[in-house]
């Protein structure tokens, strides 16, 4: 019963004769009133009496955990993220709800941390705790305190190895700095999840806070960054919208910044080869429709792309531990995604350079095409899985521009653009401007497929 984290109480009894009782009455009252170590002798003279008993029953109480608690955190720890329980409860009760929960499995070793109350009693503990591998902690929040007041780095360093660690008898003080700690420490992000009001502080120091409303009220629900009304949500909320919401946003952030410095690389090759003049390539409308009708739509449709399916996502929670790689952005993206902008910048406006005809408002229609069209088309590169409003955007802005350009006499030469030239021309510097990057991707994702790619095939 005690090995599966029930609160298990052993029921005996002892028959007394008249002398025994007078002798354990005597020796009790007299530890009672002694002025030194009370509380043990006291303890001695109990323990003396608790013998030779006759077993009458056990008793295993459950504290009675909410649904599906188990499976979530076994989905949060093949996900590669560490779990520190913080509570106000006694020793013994948090150690229950930790093998209760299976935070704590039932063959680990379990290391009590004894109280200490000095510097050289921490030191020998700390030592006595170095000594152990693979178990997990518990410890007190007046241990806690000591520790951390003479040895911070070192305390914290070695929790951080521990599978599981449990902080019974905290405050919420001490909670809020627990987290503060280790996003000192570790560099890493942290997430703090509570259902009452002395988990307030917690949430709020955390990076990302998550509030459960339940029996204790909604304060930690309103305190928070998210709410939740049941503990087993949390494994929906990380592994699928948090895994979906850094990818979006690493691919969006990425796409907006290439959208802006593939127009930038053109102007500064035009004016590189116009003898560095003062003259902008586009002027007045092209620009604000570049910025907005034209190309906004396929971008910020992006928010609806998702490599695999939710489902996938929740039944594989070692997908969310590639988040923890930084692959998806990174100064090596940043610096592939400049490299691509260069490329496709060069190739657009030198390519219209060769290629126009007499006229010098050639090149603005042939360049300004082909950039509309290369921002269409590497959308669609981006994308792992099609959304039909993203079909429908990336159709869309492409209308809004064709329609567009019968009215922008100033800028484009309506009888050059509909004849065959242009087309040929403007088709051919698209191509060689994407071409190669759709050449790269496949053979990345034949060579070195990312592991999605291996779940969705």
């Amino acid at each position: 019963m005690a090995r599966e984290g029930l609160r298990t109480l052993v029921v005996a009894k002892k028959a007394l004769t008249e002398e025994q009782y007078q002798d354990f009455e005597s020796r009790y009252t007299q530890s009672k009133l002694s002025m030194h170590d009370r509380s043990l002798k006291v303890a001695a003279v109990v323990e003396s009496l608790e013998r030779e008993m006759e077993l009458l029953c056990l008793t295993g109480v459950e504290d009675q955990l909410q649904a599906d608690v188990r499976p979530t955190l076994e989905m949060l720890r093949n996900a590669g993220i560490k779990i520190w329980m913080l509570t106000g409860d006694k020793l013994e009760t948090a150690t229950c709800i930790a093998k209760s929960s299976h935070l704590v499995s039932r063959t680990q070793d379990i290391h009590i941390f004894r109280q200490v109350t000095s510097r050289g009693e921490a030191h020998l503990e700390l030592n006595a705790f170095r000594r152990k591998h693979d178990c997990a902690l518990v410890i007190s929040g007046d241990s806690l305190e000591v520790c951390l007041k003479y040895y911070e780095h070192e305390f914290v360093e070695l929790a951080c190895q521990c599978p599981a660690v449990v902080c019974c008898r905290c405050s919420p003080t001490q909670k809020a700095r627990i987290v503060t700690l280790l996003q000192q420490h570790t560099g890493r992000r942290t997430c703090a999840i509570g259902d009452g009001g002395n988990d307030v502080s917690m949430i709020q120091a955390a990076d990302c806070g998550i509030g459960i409303e339940g029996k204790e009220g909604k304060q930690a629900s309103l305190a928070a960054d998210f709410s939740i009304t049941q503990f087993r949500h949390i494994g929906r909320l990380l592994m699928v919208h948090g895994r979906n919401s850094y990818k979006r946003s690493a691919a969006l952030g990425q796409f907006v910044m290439h959208r802006g410095l593939i127009i930038s690389t053109m102007q500064a090759v035009f004016s590189s080869v116009f003898y560095f003049a003062s003259v902008p390539l586009y002027q007045g409308f092209l620009m604000v429709g570049y910025a907005t009708i034209y190309t906004m739509f396929p971008v910020f449709s992006l928010v609806l792309d998702q490599d695999v399916k939710p489902e996938m996502a929740m039944l594989y929670p070692e997908l969310y531990k590639d988040l923890t790689k930084g692959r998806s952005l990174s100064f090596k993206t940043f610096l592939i995604w400049v490299l691509i902008s260069i490329y496709q910048g060069g190739i657009l406006m030198y390519g219209a350079l060769v290629l126009f005809e007499s006229e010098f408002v050639h090149v603005v229609a042939i360049s300004f095409t082909a950039l509309i069209l290369t921002e269409l088309l590497m959308v669609a590169l981006t994308v792992r899985t099609w959304h039909w409003l993203m079909v429908v955007a990336e159709f869309l802005s492409l209308g809004c521009y064709v329609s567009s350009l019968a009215f922008l006499n100033e800028y484009f030469d309506v009888a050059f653009i509909t004849t065959v030239t242009f087309l040929w021309k403007v088709s051919a510097i698209t191509v060689v401007s994407c071409l190669p990057l759709y050449v790269l991707k496949y053979l990345r994702r034949k060579l070195s497929p990312p592991s999605y790619c291996k779940l969705a095939s």
